[in-house]
C-alpha cells in the first residue's frame, strides 16, 4: 500500500512541475514511447518548416509557398549513452524500423539536432517529482542537457518518500571520485530576465518520465 502512495505523489508532484508521465510494464514498451516521442518531435519540426520555409534550400521554399510540404532530410535522433548491450540492441532495432538515427557515445559531437536524450533514472523523490540520475560520464549528462527532450526510464520500486529517505543511497552514489549527481525537477526553466519563465533555456524543452 505505501508503494502505491509514493508512486501515486511522484506523479501527482512531477506533473506540477510540468514533467510528463508516462507508464510501462516493461523495457520493450517504455523503447516504444521513446520513439514515438521522438517521431513526434521530429514530425512538429517539419510542421514548423513547411511554416516558414526551409532556409537552407530556396528551391524548398519555393515549393512550400505552393503548398507542397517540407520534408526533412535530417534523420531524427536518439541518444541512449550507457545503455546495456541487450537494451541497446532492442532499442536500436525498434530506431531502425523507424527511420531514427541512434547513438551512444561521443555526443560532443551531435551537439545540435538531438531529439531524445534517453537515460535511466537512478531514483525519484516522491515529496517534489524530482528524479535523481547518477551522471558520471560525460556523454550521460549531455543526453540530460542538449537535447530537446529528455526521456527518462524510472522503476517504479527506486522512488523514496523524501530526499532523507534515500540518504545512504546518495552517499554510496556520491563516493565516487569525480563523481556527477543531479536532481532533476521538471524540465529547464529560468525567470533570470525580467523575471518571465522561460522553459528549456539552460536544457531540454520537455522531460518525461516513464514509470516502469
Amino acid at each position: 500500500m505505501e508503494t502505491i502512495d509514493i508512486v501515486t505523489e511522484f506523479k501527482e508532484k512531477a506533473s506540477l512541475v510540468s514533467a510528463v508521465i508516462h507508464e510501462a510494464e516493461k523495457i520493450e514498451d517504455a523503447f516504444d514511447i521513446a520513439v514515438s516521442l521522438c517521431n513526434a518531435s521530429k514530425d512538429k519540426l517539419c510542421n514548423i518548416e513547411n511554416k516558414l520555409g526551409n532556409p537552407e534550400n530556396k528551391s524548398d521554399n519555393a515549393e512550400n509557398k505552393l503548398g507542397n510540404p517540407i520534408e526533412s532530410k535530417k534523420k531524427a535522433t536518439i541518444a541512449a549513452p550507457e545503455l546495456e548491450n541487450s537494451m541497446f540492441e532492442l532499442l536500436e532495432k525498434k530506431c531502425r524500423e523507424k527511420g531514427i538515427s541512434l547513438i551512444q557515445n561521443e555526443l560532443r559531437n551531435h551537439t545540435s539536432g538531438i531529439e531524445i536524450g534517453l537515460t535511466f533514472a537512478d531514483f525519484g523523490i516522491a515529496e517534489t517529482g524530482t528524479i535523481v540520475v547518477c551522471s558520471d560520464s560525460e556523454d550521460k549528462r549531455l543526453s540530460t542537457m542538449i537535447s530537446d527532450i529528455h526521456v527518462a526510464v524510472l522503476y517504479r520500486s527506486n522512488i523514496r518518500t523524501t530526499a532523507l529517505d534515500m540518504a545512504d543511497e546518495l552517499a554510496v552514489l556520491t563516493q565516487r571520485p569525480s563523481s556527477y549527481t543531479a536532481f532533476i525537477t521538471g524540465p529547464s526553466r529560468t525567470a533570470d530576465i525580467e523575471r518571465v519563465l522561460a522553459i528549456g533555456v539552460h536544457g531540454p524543452l520537455e522531460l518525461h518520465i516513464i514509470l516502469l
